[in-house]
């Protein structure tokens, strides 16, 4: 290789690290949204176990009756306040229209249902895959708010103040994202993150 050629390439990296250019693009996926809602009325669970044979109420053992959808395939808790908890959505707008057809369903089935649910996502739980192993024991040492007891759990656990995140972290380059009320903020979170450990020079890329 010339001298010019080493040149480009000692500036190219040089760019990269000081642009924070990660090597690889992290593959994110939605594993589960949790979202709360309310009708703000007063709901007759027994009514809709009556209504709908299919539904799961059991309170002796919980409070909350279980409404499925098969698409999209959600598990939506009701209660006699009215409050819902809608689990297993792949997507917030997913979430949203799992907790409006519940609403829908319950109408059709003769439950009175006067309001529209409002909406409010709690939780938002995503894998990624960085595309390369991380220098678990030194990432410990460096990234600033994270725990790490292998003998106890095998991830690192670090906290993300912008975005309000908690970021699970494995040697194999595999993280686990949760604590996100945006997906936009999971995007964020990994993107902060792995723009620092490139920085820091903790990835490992074969």
């Amino acid at each position: 290789m010339d001298s010019k050629n080493l040149l480009i390439a000692f500036i190219t990296v040089h760019i990269q690290k000081f642009c924070n250019m990660p090597q690889t693009k992290p593959i994110v996926s939605i594993e589960n949204v949790v979202a709360s809602a309310s009708v703000d009325q007063k709901m007759d669970l027994n009514e809709i176990v009556r209504n709908f044979p299919d539904v799961e109420y059991h309170p002796d053992q919980f409070p909350g009756l279980v409404f499925r959808l098969k698409v999209p395939k959600t598990a939506t808790l009701i209660f006699t306040s009215g409050k819902m908890v809608c689990t297993g959505a792949k997507s917030e707008e997913l979430s949203r229209k799992a907790v409006k057809t519940v609403v829908q369903k319950l109408r059709k089935g003769g439950i009175k249902v006067k309001k529209e649910a409002t909406v409010t996502i709690q939780n938002i739980v995503a894998s990624i895959n960085l595309g390369g192993k991380i220098h678990l024991e030194q990432a410990a040492r460096t990234l600033p708010r994270s725990m790490y007891e292998p003998e106890q759990f095998p991830g690192l656990i670090h906290r993300m103040l912008d975005p309000k995140t908690v970021i699970l972290l494995f040697s194999s380059g595999k993280l686990v994202c949760t604590g996100a009320k945006k997906e936009d903020d999971v995007y964020r979170s990994v993107h902060n993150l792995h723009s620092l450990l490139e920085e820091k020079d903790l990835m490992i890329y074969d």
